[in-house]
C-alpha cells in the first residue's frame, strides 16, 4: 500500500525568501515559515510556534523571491521530505522540510505583526535537482 504524504501550513515568513538556480537553470526558493498554535491550559491561553523550512521550485519560486518578504503570510500545500547528508567530519545529519506544490500569498497585515526569527541551523546549502 502506498503511503500518503500531504502537508498544508498557514504561517508567516521568518526571513526573506532565498532564490537560487540549479546548474540546469531551475529556480529554487527556500522559505522559513513560522506556524503558531494557540491553546488553553487551565485558565491560561498559551501559544507555541513551529518553525518549518519550505522549498519551492520553478516559476513559483521566482514569484516567491520577487513578491514575498519576512513577515508575509502564506499558505503552503505540499509534501514532507527528509534529506540526509554527512558532514565533512563524518557526522550524519538529517532534516525534514516541506516541498511546496503551491504557495498562496496572504493579504499583507497592517500591524507590525509578531514574526519571529528562526533559530540558526548548522546545515549546508544544497543544489537541488529538478523535481516535479
Amino acid at each position: 500500500m502506498a503511503g500518503f504524504n500531504k502537508v498544508v501550513l498557514l504561517g508567516n515568513l521568518t526571513r526573506n525568501p532565498e532564490l537560487r538556480y540549479t546548474p540546469n537553470g531551475t529556480p529554487v526558493a527556500t522559505l522559513g515559515l513560522a506556524v503558531s498554535r494557540r491553546y488553553r491550559q487551565g485558565e491560561e491561553l498559551k501559544e507555541e510556534v513551529c518553525f518549518v523550512d519550505v522549498v519551492v521550485f520553478g516559476k513559483q519560486a521566482e514569484h516567491c523571491g520577487q513578491y514575498l518578504s519576512k513577515g508575509n503570510g502564506v499558505i503552503v500545500d505540499g509534501r514532507l521530505q527528509q534529506r540526509r547528508w554527512e558532514t565533512d567530519d563524518g557526522q550524519k545529519r538529517s532534516k525534514h522540510e516541506v516541498v511546496a506544490q503551491t504557495v498562496t500569498f496572504m493579504p499583507k497585515r497592517t500591524d507590525s505583526g509578531s514574526s519571529q526569527e528562526a533559530p540558526a541551523h548548522d546545515e549546508p546549502h544544497y543544489d537541488y535537482e529538478e523535481q516535479q
